[in-house]
């Protein structure tokens, strides 16, 4: 299997934050990364129900958004998702955590292998990897991050904004805080922290499921996709 380099993506931080949220925030992201994920493991480590024995209540709907794609041109993010079930993680490209976005981007590229012999099914999941650092991560580099990591036949896309202002109301709609460095002169100094969130939506843009690092593992989301599509049969 091909060696995998992580790079990753992140938020701006709510201008509203007090410093108690601040802090709270920190003390959650710190619980979160004590242990290695189990989304490392090979095995989930215990068993999974059955494919449609249970089911993926609507939380909400999806947020929208102007987004752009690798190729530089601009888009809309339900466009993006078409009809199709989707996994949204918000990255940035220089993110460091073992249990941040290359946990994310490893679990997404464990997904399309183990679908690889399934094309049928494959087909019907969309991808996306959508930057929390639009300063920082340009079409160029995040068409960079992305190359190699999609070698299968699987609908992956590796998206930015091109302003805050564009990515903000995206990350207010998902939820989505993030915490930002500054120089002392004021000047942007690039993502301190976030917490990890991925979002199965479906075809009708409703958010089903919303995994944290305790339950993000290939697996489970494969199982929780599969469950959806079978509802919708």
């Amino acid at each position: 299997m091909k060696k995998l380099i992580f790079i990753t993506v992140l938020i701006y931080c709510n201008a509203t934050f007090s410093d108690d949220d601040l802090r709270n925030e920190r003390e959650l992201i710190k619980s979160e990364r004590t242990n290695l994920a189990i989304g490392w493991r090979d095995n989930l480590g215990y068993k999974l129900p059955t494919v449609g024995s249970y089911e993926l209540f609507k939380i909400r709907k999806s947020g929208d958004g102007e987004v752009i794609k690798q190729n530089g041109d601009p888009d809309n993010l339900h466009s993006i998702m078409k009809n199709k079930v989707t996994l949204l993680s918000f990255i940035y490209s220089n993110c460091t955590d073992t249990n941040g976005c290359p946990l994310a981007t490893s679990v997404f590229y464990k997904i399309q292998e183990k679908l690889k012999n399934n094309k049928n099914l494959l087909k019907k999941i969309k991808m996306i990897s959508l930057s929390f650092d639009p300063i920082f991560d340009t079409p160029e580099i995040m068409s960079l991050y992305g190359k190699g990591l999609s070698y299968i036949d699987a609908d992956w896309d590796f998206l930015t904004t091109d302003s805050y202002e564009k990515l903000i109301p995206i990350l207010d709609n998902y939820d989505q805080p993030v915490i930002r460095k500054y120089k002392d002169d004021g000047s942007y100094d690039g993502v301190e922290s976030h917490l990890l969130r991925v979002y199965l939506i479906d075809e009708k843009k409703f958010i089903r499921n919303v995994y944290n690092v305790d339950f993000l593992h290939p697996d489970l989301l494969i199982n929780d996709i599969k469950t959806l599509l079978l509802s919708n049969e």
